[in-house]
């Protein structure tokens, strides 16, 4: 079992910039990544992010690199493809024996709503002109993005999911997360709500699943925030499997970033050969933008 001193944990001190932000100030956000290594090679994929004025969530981005530190960009995906309004957290996965695929957070426009869509290509980059395919469309009552998916260790896909309640107009920034099951990663079974904000707590307004940690017990990393003026600004706990749901370890302290909103959030982890985590994270520097950094522990 691994307990909370041995947990790898991410944090700003003496991380990396991978990806600055694409200009200054607040609302220019680097980040929303994940990761993963095959076969020697770290595949990173962000999205871009503008202030709200200048068009949200542009575009998405893969890359690789040899060190997970310099990427180099292989393809982009710009939200006008998909008739979005803006894009959040891309998840890039490897599909043993197709080749690779790329989940997308999709803004309906004009609304609070949220869809996931989908690329399947041989290679990543051909992501671009790959095989779209919705997979969790949402509905009027609940807006669905951000999600974390592997495969997993019983067979088949699972997945964590953010779901935002879209009953209260003005309270749509509230979340939580939900887990789901897939038997190739494209047809879901929603299997419940297991994470969720706690009343008086630092994560009281919601709880974004954003990464495993560990296996035994299973443990995740998860974005949460007090209230809705800290929307973007989530930092990061620590969340373990009982047996039924996700429980909040409050011996950890939130995790964030020493700069401006103290966003640290969207943590992904990539599990090195030399037993050591790699974590790539959205950061908070000083003036307000958000930088993508990676970290190793």
């Amino acid at each position: 079992m691994v307990t909370t001193t041995q947990l790898p944990l991410p944090s700003y001190d003496g991380a990396t910039v991978v990806v600055p932000a694409p200009g200054s100030g607040p609302g220019n956000w680097a980040g929303a990544a994940s990761a993963v290594l095959v076969d020697g090679v770290f595949w990173l994929t962000w999205r871009e992010r503008r202030p709200l004025s200048d068009g949200r969530g542009v575009a998405v981005i893969v890359a690789r690199s040899d060190d997970g530190v310099r990427f180099t960009p292989v393809t982009e995906i710009r939200r006008e493809e998909f008739g979005a309004e803006s894009f959040e957290r891309p998840v890039l996965v490897r599909l043993p024996g197709v080749g690779w695929r790329l989940y997308l957070s999709c803004a309906t426009p004009d609304t609070k709503h949220w869809w996931v869509d989908t690329l399947t290509a041989a290679t990543p980059e051909e992501l671009a002109t790959g095989r779209r395919q919705v997979v969790l469309p949402g509905d009027d009552t609940t807006a669905v993005k951000d999600p974390v998916v592997r495969e997993s260790p019983e067979g088949g896909w699972e997945m964590w999911l953010c779901c935002h309640p879209l009953d209260r107009p003005g309270h749509e920034d509230r979340m939580t997360t939900r887990y789901l099951t897939s038997p190739d990663g494209l047809d879901w079974t929603d299997r419940g709500e297991v994470l969720a904000g706690r009343p008086g707590e630092w994560d009281e307004r919601g709880a974004r699943v954003t990464a495993v940690v560990s296996e035994h017990p299973l443990t995740l990393l998860y974005d949460g925030r007090a209230d809705a003026a800290s929307n973007w600004f989530e930092t990061t706990g620590v969340a373990r499997w009982d047996g039924d749901r996700l429980v909040a370890d409050d011996a950890i302290e939130p995790l964030s970033s020493p700069y401006s909103d103290g966003a640290l959030r969207y943590a992904a982890a990539v599990p090195l050969p030399d037993g050591r985590t790699r974590f790539y994270l959205e950061a908070a520097r000083p003036d307000g933008a958000h930088d993508l950094v990676t970290c190793v522990r």
